[in-house]
């Protein structure tokens, strides 16, 4: 009988615009992008679409009961059992889900990231492997500026209050405690070099490996 082989899941946490993503992409690289498959927690944002704007913009979306995790979780079995699925595609202006959906296949190794995927620990058993980006929070608050006026059609005054009001609180209600599950941390601000990249790029080969020859 052929053996089934085993998907290393990857989980990549830290404050909103600590870098997460620039990380997973950056290590993707050094893997080899047709080996991986990176997922965002942030697609997971409950559909808002029953209720109105105004309503919406009183939602903490920095909480964890703002994110469908359970969702999430079942994609992660399915990709384990060699499934694709289907993750939706969330709208950060309108705090909706799009119609359309994207396509995640089950490659070897599965990145997952996000602020909160160390602080449930259901989902962060899921890890084999567990990061945690850790940046001063000056920084935190000035890339969390920018990206929201740059990317998702804020204003600087109504990013800052959510800043301000949602984000700072639960930064340190859940993100910042979570860092304490990381197997290990790494700088938002320097990151790693090129050879350091590397040098967790073959480790991450080397577990893929050994999980997929064990009997």
């Amino acid at each position: 009988m052929k053996k089934e082989k085993k998907t290393v899941i990857v989980g990549i946490a830290g404050g909103s615009g600590s870098g997460k993503t620039t990380f997973a992409n950056r290590l993707a690289g050094v893997i080899g992008r047709d080996r991986v498959s990176l997922i965002h927690h942030d697609s997971y944002y409950r559909d808002r679409s029953g209720i109105t704007p105004v309503e919406r913009a009183k939602i903490n979306y920095d909480h964890p009961a703002a994110l469908e995790t359970e969702l999430l979780i079942r994609h992660l079995d399915l990709l384990r059992d060699s499934a694709e699925v289907e993750i939706p595609v969330y709208n950060f202006t309108t705090h909706c889900r799009e119609s359309r959906t994207e396509s995640v296949l089950p490659r070897p190794l599965i990145l997952v990231e996000g602020i909160l995927v160390l602080s449930d620990p259901l989902l962060a058993s899921y890890f084999d492997l567990k990061i945690f980006i850790d940046l001063d929070r000056d920084l935190l608050l000035a890339r969390r500026i920018g990206r929201d006026v740059s990317e998702r059609g804020r204003t600087v005054e109504a990013a800052l209050r959510q800043y301000t009001e949602t984000t700072r609180p639960m930064l340190h209600e859940y993100v910042l405690p979570s860092r304490k599950n990381a197997d290990f941390v790494v700088s938002g601000e320097k990151f790693l070099d090129d050879a350091s990249f590397q040098v967790l790029g073959q480790g991450l080969k080397s577990l893929l490996e050994m999980e997929n020859t064990r009997p």
